[in-house]
Formats: structure tokens, sequence, C-alpha cells
């Protein structure tokens, strides 16, 4: 008898390794599956670079790039043709250094391993000539234009295959690039680019940025005003390249902002945000591309939707989604913890696969096309698709009253209790949570590492209302963007809903997941370009002109829909779903001067038969059942 306990207590571990070694979305499956490719070293003994190299536009612009070559033991430039990786940057080259925040990696890991980097100053910015206009249809052109000069015969390094990296805007630059199609362009690997310029991070919800955008804006200024390095060899260049720099501080940078906040043209979308955003040509980009995201990034509504596109056209592309905010994704911090190696390392096999031809018949199988961390869990997932057959739409429906510093209202899927609860307009909301170091990049996160508003919202939720689960008695898991369809009035008028979709602990803890926002008055919805799943709107897409903006009349109630921006996260059982809704998310997003008055307002969220107020989400699995 003993000995068929004995048997069976074996057969029953080994069923368990089993399990768990099928388990291929935990982190150790992947570091396992990963672990049949191994890295290779270092074929060359040191890197030289030829700085300020002069690389002419089609409009006699001449823009200056730093050529970065292996070098034998002796620091002599080897004499091979290579493929070349190019990166094109508006932080000036000179600045940003050589790797890590928002440098990427670090370029020497690959040249050693027989690639030439070259590392350019966009138009405007750097050493480069022009006028700086962020992703204006110019630069734009530039990007093709780089590529087509690297991919050239005359240049003694290139062996005419190309490829592109860098994070953010270097990544939005790859795929400017991409969609011109280039000769030799083989593959690209942006980090947490942006998508839609506008709603990604300029004004999220219809509010202006003005806790990124100015610092963005003065990065580039400041760097762009350093004196240029080219004076010995070309001081004609260097002086044009100041002048057109203090031209486009004074005619674009600083204008741009002033009439922005005061209303004018560029809080509203349109085609100057319609000519920058890289997701207008995105069909154009066919080339592998291996994207990063963050679930604390600026650019965490745009980047997925990029890997979509290319994912839904067959063309062949891969994301990891990570816990990180927009310096940590950049750099490649916690990039390991997927379980595929380093960020340098994933480049090295990407590059080697598609620039060099390497034979890796096991690239798809060991690095799945999404990979993704779990909030709730901190398991990583593996799947192909971000938004697949797997999900369904769910529901749930707000009940109750919620009152600042009261007891919450409800979530539920049963019937709902009628309601009105009101938001007042309290300027530090979302002071004291993570979404004050998400939308300054990360740079909060940097000073004050241990700060508890990053780990628990409810001290800022009481500046707000709350609506809540009961404590789950089954997990609730959730995947892809969100939307707070919120019956709302306004005594202004207008007013801005700040939405947070978190997770309420057993002890009270509670953790913000994600976030949206949404002006009352830009609730316009287009429903040909808003997301459905079964029916239910998980992703609103409201215009965002000046023509389609509507204050509320007096008492009027009108159905807000909020896009909460992407997540996945698995609540559960013992914990709580929760909603918290304020009207500010400082430092994160301000009014335009115009409208301040107004954002200064009590509003009301109604829930009722005839006010149906919801939580909408795609679901992993059935819809919960939750009363």
């Amino acid at each position: 008898m003993h000995a068929h306990r004995h048997v069976l207590a074996r057969l029953m571990t080994v069923l368990g390794l089993t399990i768990a070694l099928l388990g291929s979305s935990l982190t150790l499956g992947q570091a396992q599956a990963a672990a049949k490719w191994k890295p290779r070293g270092e074929q060359y003994a040191s890197t030289v670079t030829e700085k300020d190299v002069a690389i002419p536009m089609s409009d006699g612009t001449t823009l200056r790039g730093d050529v970065t070559r292996p070098a034998d033991a002796s620091g002599k430039a080897v004499a091979e043709r290579l493929p070349v990786i190019v990166t094109i940057t508006a932080y000036n080259k000179g600045v940003l250094g050589s790797g890590g925040a928002l440098a990427g990696a670090d370029p020497t890991y690959l040249v050693k391993r027989g690639y030439v980097q070259l590392t350019v100053d966009a138009r405007g910015t750097g050493s480069s000539e022009g006028q700086w206009n962020a992703f204006g249809a110019r630069e734009n052109k530039d990007g093709g234009e780089i590529l087509t000069w690297a991919h050239s015969s005359e240049r003694p390094w290139s062996n005419g295959i190309t490829g592109m990296s860098g994070p953010s805007y270097m990544g939005i630059s790859q795929l400017w690039a991409a969609a011109a199609q280039p000769a030799g362009l083989k593959a690209i690997f942006p980090q947490v680019p942006g998508a839609d310029v506008y709603r990604d991070v300029v004004a999220s919800g219809g509010q202006i940025d003005v806790g990124f955008i100015p610092l963005w804006l003065g990065l580039v200024t400041t760097t762009g005003l350093i004196p240029p390095a080219v004076a010995p060899t070309d001081p004609r260049s260097a002086l044009v390249s100041l002048l057109d720099h203090l031209t486009g501080a004074a005619t674009f940078t600083v204008p741009l902002l002033v009439k922005a906040l005061g209303g004018g043209e560029p809080a509203y979308d349109g085609p100057f945000y319609d000519e920058r955003s890289v997701i207008n040509v995105i069909d154009k980009v066919k080339v592998p591309a291996f994207f990063v995201s963050g679930e604390y990034d600026l650019f965490q509504r745009g980047t997925p939707l990029l890997f979509e596109n290319l994912d839904r056209r067959g063309v062949p592309t891969k994301m990891v989604v990570g816990p990180w905010d927009h310096i940590q994704a950049s750099g490649g911090q916690g990039l390991d913890q997927a379980g595929y190696g380093t960020l340098g390392q994933l480049q090295l096999r990407w590059f080697d696969h598609y620039l060099k031809g390497k034979k890796d018949a096991a690239l798809d199988q060991d690095i799945s096309d999404l990979t993704y961390y779990e909030q709730g869990t901190g398991a990583w997932r593996r799947d192909s698709t971000w938004i697949g057959s797997s999900l369904e739409g769910a529901t749930l429906r707000l009940t109750g009253t919620s009152t600042p510093l009261g007891a919450p209202g409800g979530l539920t899927t049963g019937t709902p209790t009628d309601g009105t609860s009101e938001v007042y307009p309290v300027p530090v909301s979302g002071l004291c949570t993570r979404s004050a170091s998400q939308w300054t990049a990360g740079l909060v996160n940097l000073v004050l590492t241990d700060n508890p508003c990053f780990t628990d919202n409810a001290l800022n939720d009481r500046t707000g209302v709350v609506f809540s689960t009961p404590a789950l008695k089954k997990a609730v898991t959730l995947q892809g963007p969100i939307n707070a369809h919120l019956f709302t009035s306004s005594v202004g008028g207008d007013g801005m809903l700040s939405v947070a979709v978190e997770d309420e602990a057993p002890d009270g803890t509670v953790k913000r997941l994600t976030g949206g926002w949404q002006v009352v008055s830009h609730r316009a919805l287009d429903t040909k370009r808003s997301r459905y799943l079964d029916g239910v709107l998980v992703q609103p897409f409201h215009p965002f002109t000046k023509s389609a903006q509507k204050k509320l009349a007096p008492g009027e109630v009108a159905p807000i829909d909020v896009e909460v921006f992407p997540t996945r996260a698995r609540i559960l059982p013992g914990h709580k779903l929760r909603v918290a809704v304020q009207a500010f998310d400082v430092p994160h997003l301000l009014p335009t001067l115009p409208d301040l008055l107004g954002t200064l307002t009590v509003m009301k969220i109604h829930n009722s038969a005839k006010y149906p107020s919801t939580l909408n989400f795609p679901s992993v699995g059935a819809p919960p059942t939750v009363s």
C-alpha cells in the first residue's frame, strides 16, 4: 500500500511538472524556450566613429550622421561592407549618449558583432540643418532618403542592407522611413512608438498634456540649440544649423504651445496631427517589425494599434508588453524578464535573421508574436493576437450612488439600483497616482522611486467617486481597450471625466491598472472608427474637432464614452474590480484657457434604467457574473 502511494505521488509530481512545462505563458517557460538560442560573441575588438558625416536631402538641406564601424585591436575600422542599422533622433546624437534611457540599446553591442551603426540628427536638431517641425511632412520624407543614402554602394561600409532601431521618437521615425519602402530596408525594431499623435499623447481625451509635451518640446529645443560640433570641417553648415534651430524654436515650438493652451488650432485634431500620425501610413509598412510596449508608457494606446495593423496584414511582427514606463521601456529595463534575453540580444537575433539571413527556425517558436505582462498575477502570457477570438465583450453596470469620502457605488451584472453621483472639481486629483509618473515619461519615478502613491490609489480616489464589485468569487481577466460609458450632466455644461480602472486587494490597497480621460463637450462619437466586440463598444473614437465640440445644455444628461487605455489584468478571487472617476488628472492634463472656467464645475454621473452607465471591456473567456 505504501509502495502504491509512493508511485501515485511520483505520478502526480510528474503530472504537475508536465502541466507546469506546458504553461508557456509563465516566465520560466519562456526562459527555457529562449534558452534554445544563444547570442553569439563579439567578432571585433572595438569600434570607431566618424562624426557628423554629411547626408544631403533632395531639397538641398544637409543632415548629419555619426557612422560607427567595427574596428580591429589597433582601432582601425575594418574594411568590410556590412549591414547598417539606422537610428534617426531628435535629441542630439552628441548629447543623447550611446545607450540606456531614451537612447535605447548600446549600439556597440551590434557593431562588435558585424554591423554598422548610423545615427542621424533629424532635420532641425543636433548638427543637422533645417527647421524642426515635429514629424512634419518634409522630415517624414527625410527618413526614406536617409535609408536610400545608407543603402547606396557609394558608402564603402555598407553592403546595401539596412535595418532600423531606437525608442520613442526614434521608433516613430522607423515607421515613417519604412512607409517610404526604401530599397535595402529589411527589418525594424521600434520601441514604444506612438501611432495617433493627438489621442496617444498630445491631448488624451481632449485636454492638453502639460505633463509631457512641454518637457518634450523643451528637450528637443534645448539640445538643438547646443552649437554643432562640425565647425572645424564645415563652419558654414554649423552656422546655418544653429540659425535654423533658433528660427524653428521661435516660429514653431513656442507658438505651438501658446496656440494649444490658448485654445487655438493645435488644441483640436485635424490636418496638423494627421500629417504627424504614423497610423495614417502604417498600411505602407511591409518589413518585419519587433515592437516593445509599456503598460505605463506614454504610448500605451498607440503601440498595440501599430502591432495589430501589421499582424492583421500578415507582416512578420512581434510585440512584448511589460510593466514599464517610457524611460524604462526605452532603455530596455526589465525586458529580459519576459524570458527572451536583453534588448541587445533580442535585436541581435532579429537583425541576424532578417539582415544577415542567418537561419533561425526556432525564432517564431521561441518568441511568440505577442508576449504581455499580466497585472494582478505578475505572469508573462503568450498569444498571437492582441484582440483575438478568445475575447468576449463584457459589461458591468454601475449601481447605486457614490459620494466623495463616502461609501462606493457598485458594479454588477445584475439589476442595478438607481443612483446619481456628484463629481467635484478638485484640481489636485491625479497627483497621488502612477499617472503622475507615467505622463512625465517616468521622470517622477526616477526621483521618487518608493512613492506609495504609485502602488496605492486609495488616497487619490477620495477626491472623486468610486464604483466597485463585491469581492470576486471567480477571477475576472480583461485584455485590451476599455470603455467607461457614463451618463453625465454638468452644471457648467462641460468638464472632464478622468477614469481609473483598478484592482482592490482584500487589505484595501488599490492598484491602478490603467486610465482614460474624456472632455464632456468632445463626446461626439464616430461609430465607424470605434471598436465593438460582440456588440459591446470597447474603444470609442471621438473626432476632437472644434466643429464637433458641444457643451451640455442645462439639465441635459448625455452618454460620455471614456476611452480607457488598453491593458492586461487578472483580478483574483477575493479582490474587487473598481472604477474611480475624478474631474482632473494633474499634472498630466489641463484644459485650454478658454475652457478653464467651464471645467471648474460639478458633474453628475447617472445610472438607472433610463441612463444605463456601464464599464465595457474585452473579457478573457466568458464574461463575468457579478452581483
